[in-house]
């Protein structure tokens, strides 16, 4: 990872959460700007910490989480309990991270990262990450919306970004 990363980790990993990671951004632009061989690296302009805490999915506690992450640092956090966003999504209840992850419109998005206790790096990947490095854009099966789909790589503009991408709708 590169040190603005690395300092986001350890900041969400300060929470103290079990079932929690960086994602789809975080991941997924590092990755594939090194794909395309920039040198540069996407700014991060939101993380996405999500979580899993089935026993206090209330939104304010994701902004107590956001709001205590903003005062130690100067990202742009966006904070979310997985536990009840099957609920906007219309889906079954989700039982993890990782599972509420295998819902999202594309495949390489739903890639994050963590610290383990020993501070090493836990990738979460429901999917597993063989198509983040294809240079591919690949629609999520389980969630088969494609107009969805194309409205999030039209108004990323990952396409721009990172030309070489393929779509795989």
């Amino acid at each position: 990872t590169d040190v603005e990363r690395s300092k986001a980790l350890e900041f969400a990993s300060s929470l103290g959460l079990d079932d929690w990671c960086l994602a789809a951004g975080f991941v997924r632009n590092l990755v594939w700007d090194r794909l395309h061989g920039n040198e540069f690296t996407t700014p991060l302009s939101d993380i996405d910490f999500i979580y899993f805490n089935a026993s206090d999915s209330r939104e304010k506690t994701d902004r107590h989480h956001e709001k205590y992450l903003k005062s130690i640092s100067h990202y742009p956090w966006s904070v979310k309990n997985q536990a009840r966003m099957h609920m906007r999504n219309m889906d079954s209840p989700y039982f993890s991270t990782a599972d509420a992850m295998s819902y999202w419109v594309e495949v390489e998005t739903a890639i994050g990262v963590r610290l383990s206790q020993g501070h090493d790096l836990e990738l979460v990947a429901p999917f597993g990450v063989e198509s983040l490095f294809k240079n591919t854009i690949t629609i999520n099966n389980k969630r088969r919306k494609p107009k969805d789909f194309e409205a999030r790589i039209k108004g990323k503009k990952w396409l721009e970004h990172w030309p070489n991408l393929s779509v795989n709708a």
